[in-house]
């Protein structure tokens, strides 16, 4: 298909008649139905076919409308940089991100950098590890931020950052906690525990092994702020990572860091023929100083 018929194969499916599709292109009628045509002549199906005076999409056109939805938003995306990047001090970053830093700390990164360059715009998708390399690969994000991630050929990855796993839970709940609370008295405790966390789960899972050490999920969660405030709902306990438990923190709850520590890193991931551009450069300048200034700011 050529990128005219994927265009009006898009706003017909969209809008839902010739007419409408017509209208939002500022075409005529006969223009779109002529083109529609010619696309369906050489894909060898029909896309649509008329049921009460109404075009229903095949399954044909349904599989191929996921394509077409890709493609119409990558070019708008590269439309949306390209106009910002006619302006001075213009441009746009997309980013990819684990869902505990989505929570507080890159929209405090965000917020600060706009203030100083308040034409930039942003797009931020979240994932789970698994998925923010994909983002990458398919050109989904142009940065990745994760935790611990892990080595891939494609990648380039810098750190940011380091931060450590902690306990969170109610005042009370550990008679002799100190400035560290030792990992051996989650023992026989019911937990609240968080799958699918990538590198930064084996941490707990591999330290909690190696002492021999074992303790009652009580609930499994996808994300560290499900747990967070699942645990705070339920006066629970839970490991998280630090900043998700600053962002939680409230009355009658607090979090300690683990003895021994459970540390890991936060780092930014591009492609290796894809480095930053300059202005996505200096927002990662500023997620580095946003994220130093929430760790020295201790409970």
């Amino acid at each position: 298909m050529r990128f005219r018929q994927i265009e009006v194969f898009h706003a017909v499916y969209t809008h839902g008649s010739i007419s409408a599709a017509a209208r939002a292109l500022g075409v005529s009628q006969p223009s779109v139905s002529k083109t529609l045509r010619h696309a369906e002549d050489g894909l060898g199906f029909s896309l649509f076919q008329l049921a009460r005076g109404r075009l229903v999409p095949t399954d044909e056109a349904h599989a191929l409308m996921h394509e077409a939805g890709d493609i119409f938003d990558r070019i708008t995306s590269l439309q949306h940089t390209a106009r910002n990047l006619s302006q001075a001090g213009g441009g746009h970053i997309r980013l990819g991100i684990v869902p505990s830093l989505a929570l507080d700390v890159v929209p405090q990164a965000m917020a600060q950098f706009r203030r100083e360059w308040p034409r930039v715009t942003f797009e931020v998708h979240t994932h789970h590890h698994d998925d923010l390399v994909q983002s990458l690969i398919e050109r989904e994000t142009d940065i990745a931020i994760a935790y611990t991630p892990p080595r891939h050929p494609r990648l380039t990855r810098s750190l940011l950052a380091e931060g450590e796993l902690v306990v969170f839970f109610p005042d009370g709940a550990f008679a002799d906690a100190g400035l560290r609370l030792a990992l051996d008295q989650l023992a026989d405790r019911d937990v609240i525990g968080v799958a699918a966390t990538g590198p930064i789960g084996d941490v707990l899972t591999r330290a909690a092994r190696d002492r021999g050490i074992t303790y009652r999920e009580s609930v499994s969660v996808q994300t560290f702020f499900i747990a967070a405030r699942l645990a705070q709902l339920e006066a629970g306990v839970t490991v998280i990572d630090e900043f998700t438990a600053r962002a939680w923190q409230s009355p009658g709850y607090r979090w300690l860091p683990t003895d021994p520590p459970l540390g890991f890193t936060v780092s930014y991931v591009t492609l290796e023929d894809r480095p930053p551009s300059k202005i996505a450069r200096q927002f990662l300048r500023t997620l580095e100083d946003t994220l130093e200034g929430i760790r020295a700011d201790r409970p």
